[in-house]
Parts: C-alpha cells; structure tokens; sequence
C-alpha cells in the first residue's frame, strides 16, 4: 500500500510523464471526438481502434456528420471492432445530442437524459478527457490499481470503488490523472502480473454468436434487398444450427440492427 496519498498520486503521474502512450484521441479535446474513442475503446484493444478512429472522424467529423449518416454506411465503418450494436447506439445517440443538445456532447453528457449507449462511465470519461472536470470514472485498469495499491477486496463494489478513486482524485489534474492511470495498468500493473482478474472476460471469439453475427451483417450490408433465412444459414455455415441462427437474428432485431420483411431478413434503415 502507498505510504500517503501524495506519494500514490506521484508515481502514477510520474510514470506517465516518462512513459505514457501517444494515442490520437490524447491530442484533441473535442468532445464528440473523445467520445468516439470511447465507444470503441470498449472491449477492443487500443492497437486495433487507432485506424478507426481515424478513418471514422475523417468521415464524420461532427456529431451532426454522424447524426445525418446512413446506418448501413455506420456499420460498414465499424465492421471488425466487434459488438456491432455499439455502433447503432452511437448512431442513435448521435441523432438525440444534435437534435435535443444542438450538438453540445459535453450537455449531454452532464444530463440526466437517458441517451442510448451512454452510461455513468462514457458520461465521466467523455467530461474527463474533453473538459478536464474533476469526477472519476472507473475502467478495469483503474479498478485493477486501486485493489493492488490499498489492498482491496477483489469483490468490492463499484460504487465503494467510485468513492476511493474520488478520494484519489488531485484536483484541477482529472485528464492527465485518468490517462496515467490508464496507462500505468494497461502497461506496467496488469492483470497477468498482479493476477486481478477483470469483472467480466470476453468470450471467444471462434465458433461464437458474435461471429455468426458478424458474418451475416457483413452478407446484409453487401445485399441492401436483403437476404432469406436460409440463405444466412448458409452463409456462416451453420445450416445445422437453425434455432440457434434464429435466436441470434432475433437478438439483431432487438438491438435495432436487422428487420424482418416478410420471408426476408433486411439491415434496419
């Protein structure tokens, strides 16, 4: 455990001034931009989300781009970050901040209006990273530190975890804080070394839902007329697996990413 709290704070922003990472979205502070990368920071690694970024805010620059977007031209963007109804969501979010905040992220993200896909985490670190506003939010590399450094029980809650990462906070530092912190578990204090494991670990990938899922969203978005139920079996290969392709496209439906018209399965407009 640290000695004081000053010499925690010392460390991890030390740490970061010497060795902490050169991400794209650390050289703006435009709200809509560091929202972006939020979103698909989640359960992708950063490596991966660096080219998409780019190439995402070099076509919609502003989240009135966004909100004025096609939704198969959104997913199209997105295909291989993964969970592609984070897209949708983005999308739809997008839509309510220009329309009902006049394209003000950071009044959004300050209301209490529910805003699809925005959360107590997106909305802390989006006010964090654009604005420098003293609140905390708690990723798994942060919850990852603080159970090391004080000696924390693994199965304490998120909410006794958000009062302790406040107490931590050093005023007037929130972005450069949270970055350090960020960087100090993802590359010196991670999981594999202090033998925290996350609160949730992402399935794999090979022979699951989220890649039949994958398959036939890209096979959708290739045929905007749509395709039949049989024909998305065949597509991922699955045609002994009809009742589980099912359930799976009904999921889709659930999440606003496909509509069933009559024997035809089509992308949601």
């Amino acid at each position: 455990m640290p000695n004081t709290l000053s010499s925690f704070q010392h460390k991890i922003l030390t740490y970061y001034s010497e060795k902490g990472r050169d991400l794209p979205w650390r050289k703006t502070t435009d709200p809509y931009s560091i929202w972006i990368s939020e979103v698909m920071l989640q359960q992708t690694q950063v490596d991966r989300v660096i080219d998409y970024f780019k190439r995402w805010l070099a076509k919609w620059p502003t989240v009135h781009d966004l909100a004025k977007a096609d939704r198969a031209d959104v997913l199209t963007m997105w295909m291989g970050l993964g969970y592609n109804n984070r897209a949708v969501k983005l999308h739809e979010a997008a839509k309510t901040i220009s329309t009902a905040f006049k394209g003000d992220v950071i009044a959004a993200m300050m209301s209490d209006t529910k805003i699809p896909g925005i959360g107590p985490y997106t909305k802390s670190a989006v006010r964090i990273f654009a604005a420098n506003h003293d609140v905390v939010t708690v990723d798994t590399n942060i919850r990852r530190i603080l159970i090391h450094e004080f000696a924390l029980d693994e199965k304490m809650s998120d909410k006794d975890l958000w009062v302790i990462a406040q107490n931590c906070l050093p005023l007037a530092k929130s972005r450069d804080w949270h970055n350090a912190l960020m960087d100090y578990g993802a590359t010196l204090l991670t999981a594999r070394k202090t033998g925290i494991k996350p609160k949730t670990r992402q399935s794999k990938f090979e022979g699951s839902d989220r890649q039949i899922r994958a398959k036939m969203l890209r096979h959708l978005l290739a045929i905007p007329t749509g395709a039949s139920f049989d024909e998305l079996l065949d597509v991922g290969n699955n045609k002994n697996e009809a009742e589980r392709v099912k359930k799976i496209l009904e999921k889709m439906a659930g999440e606003g990413l496909v509509v069933a018209d009559g024997s035809t399965w089509v992308l949601k407009k």
